[in-house]
Parts: C-alpha cells; sequence; structure tokens
C-alpha cells in the first residue's frame, strides 16, 4: 500500500507500524507517483529498505499537527510556549497492533502532541527532582527561557512546509533539558499571583474560585492585564500606544553573579528595558525590571512580529521570546 498524505501535511510523515507492506509518502511525493502511474499500462513499485539515516539537518521540524497559537482565550499568554519531540517516537508498548497477546512486540512508533507530553513531563519530573523546592512556574520557567531556537543546520525553525516557521508555531523553542537543569534566573509565580491574572480576563467570581478552588472576590482585587502576569515570555498586541510591564527573576544559578540584557527587537519595535544590568549578590534572591514596547514607524496592516529579550551572565542566558501583534489604527466612522 502507498499512504499519501494530504497537501496541509507538507512534510510531516508518520512512521505507523502498518500490518501490510506500506509507504508513506508526502502528497509532493504522490503527484510523482500518479503521474508515473498514468504514463505506463503496467506501473511496478517496490519497498527497500536503504538503511537507517540520521542528522537530518532540518530537526527539529514543526509537525503539520502541532497546534498553532494565538491563544484565543488569553492572548497575552504566549502559546505554543514550548515544542518537544513528537514525531514518529519509537516508545514502548504494552499491546501487539493487532492485540495479539502471544506476541513479543513491546514497542511501537507513536506521532502526535500526545508524544510530546511525556518529553515534556518527563523534563519537568527531572526537575522537581533535582530542584525539590522549585515551584511548577519556576519548572517552566527553565523550560522555556533556555529553550533551543535553532535546528541542526543552526539556522531559524522550519515548519512543515520546510518553510520559516513563524512564533506562533513553536514559542519559546524546542526543549533543552541538560540546559533547563541549570538556567540561572527562573521567572517564579506564586499561586496567589494568579488571582489579578484570572480576575483581569473578566471571568464571573463562580468561573475564578472553580479554577482555584477556592472563592475569589474580583471586586476586591487590583486585576492586572494578560501580559503583566509574572510569565517567561511576552504575548502583546501593539498599536500607537506605548506598553510597560514589569517582570521579577529569582536568582537561581551563581550566588554572586551580574546579567546583562541583550535585545532583538521584533521589526518595526522599539523595546527598552530598564535597568539593563542586574547584580545578584545571593542565592534566591528577587529582582525586577521594566520593558517598554512601542511602535518605530506607522503601521499600516496588522501583522505578527517577534524577537526576544535576553539576560547574560559569565555562565547563563535567560531568553523570553517577544511575540507582537501590530495593530492598525482604527479609521474614524464619520457616518
Amino acid at each position: 500500500m502507498i499512504l499519501t498524505n494530504r497537501p496541509q501535511d507538507g512534510f510531516t510523515k508518520s512512521a505507523d507500524a502498518h500490518v501490510l507492506p506500506a509507504l508513506d509518502v508526502t502528497s509532493f511525493d504522490r503527484s510523482i507517483i500518479t503521474d508515473y502511474m498514468k504514463s505506463t499500462k503496467n506501473p511496478v513499485a517496490r519497498i527497500t529498505f536503504q538503511g537507517t539515516i540520521i542528522g537530518d539537518k532540518n530537526a527539529p521540524v514543526v509537525a503539520a499537527f502541532s497546534a498553532r497559537g494565538p491563544s484565543t482565550a488569553s492572548p497575552g499568554i504566549l502559546k505554543p510556549d514550548i515544542i518537544g519531540p513528537g514525531v514518529n517516537i519509537l516508545a514502548a508498548w504494552p499491546t501487539s497492533v493487532e492485540n495479539k497477546t502471544n506476541t513479543k512486540s513491546t514497542f511501537n512508533i507513536i506521532s502526535g502532541t500526545s508524544m510530546s507530553c511525556p518529553h515534556l513531563s518527563g523534563v519537568a519530573a527531572l526537575l522537581k527532582s533535582a530542584h525539590p523546592m522549585w515551584s511548577p512556574a519556576a519548572i517552566k520557567s527553565a523550560i522555556m527561557t533556555t529553550a533551543d531556537i535553532v535546528n541542526l543546520k543552526n539556522e531559524s525553525f522550519l515548519r512543515e512546509t520546510l518553510t520559516p516557521a513563524g512564533i506562533f508555531a513553536f514559542g519559546a523553542g524546542h526543549v533543552n533539558p541538560s540546559r533547563a537543569n541549570d538556567p540561572g534566573l527562573v521567572y517564579d509565580t506564586q499561586f496567589k499571583d494568579y488571582l489579578p491574572y484570572l480576575c483581569g480576563l473578566n471571568y464571573s467570581n463562580r468561573e475564578v474560585g472553580n479554577l482555584l478552588q477556592r472563592k475569589a472576590n474580583c471586586s476586591k482585587v487590583k486585576s492586572i492585564p494578560e501580559a503583566q502576569l509574572n510569565y517567561p515570555s511576552f504575548s502583546i498586541s501593539l498599536g500607537e500606544k506605548s506598553q510597560t510591564y514589569t517582570r521579577t527573576v529569582t536568582n537561581v544559578g551563581e550566588a554572586m553573579s551580574t546579567y546583562r540584557v541583550e535585545i532583538v527587537s521584533p521589526r518595526m519595535v522599539s523595546v527598552v528595558v530598564k535597568p539593563s544590568i542586574l547584580k545578584f549578590s545571593k542565592m534566591n534572591q528577587k529582582m525586577s525590571y521594566r520593558v517598554t514596547f512601542s511602535t518605530t514607524t506607522k503601521i499600516e496592516n496588522m501583522e505578527v512580529v517577534h524577537g526576544y529579550l535576553k539576560w547574560t551572565s559569565n555562565k547563563h542566558f535567560v531568553r523570553s521570546p517577544i511575540a507582537v501583534v501590530l495593530q492598525e489604527p482604527e479609521t474614524p466612522d464619520f457616518d
């Protein structure tokens, strides 16, 4: 059997464990095969094993099925936040594909975001084991701020069409467990800090209470904009007015350390960070900084641009992705 992809699947192929000789090809290859079949009365095909090929310089490529952002529920939180291995994962499997009980088949090849989930869960479990006092937010921050943002070719990530992927495809980047174990700084967020964030989303008291599993009264809470949550990334919609947000980092690296900011501004956007140097004198010390975003030119059309800010010391770098949706100015209605 020759199984062909849909055009929207691009070059994403799944090595499914078929129960008969089969081959999975892209829609591009399908057109070549069908053209050949039409060119002769007796088309012939052969499946041969050419050996295992490793080291694809395009890897990792964002799969066609990988969920894209932005978040519709909370656009101020960058989604996806992280990507991980999810295509053609050879993993332990309790039963055979045919559900036979008298088989020695103990492995299967599976693809999907459901395969990225155990990879990232495993990384989180390892970090919790190495750092028992870290909160879930600190673990997530460590994973996001140390992620890879280039492929094996040292170039920007590609999507399933083998064209450049945008920030709403890869978020902070591809997980790097080794670096996540020693992130230098983390953006920690305590449980109570989510209350003003949730109230700012205009949820009802009952809805917020259901999420937090306790009573909530947003009328007594000073709500915050989504992007003000102490999160390891920035996701904003920017028009003519500048926007300023505050972030607080916690030193989990070397006690005596100095970090300097490096900024790669999104196109047509100015990013100003104050202060530009953070000097720590002890472990678990917290320091805050402010980031101001503003446009550098008149926006003619809505557009998504991205960049990042990175705090760098002699040993660590802590990178926060920046996603900006540029909003064209509203046209006055004179009717």
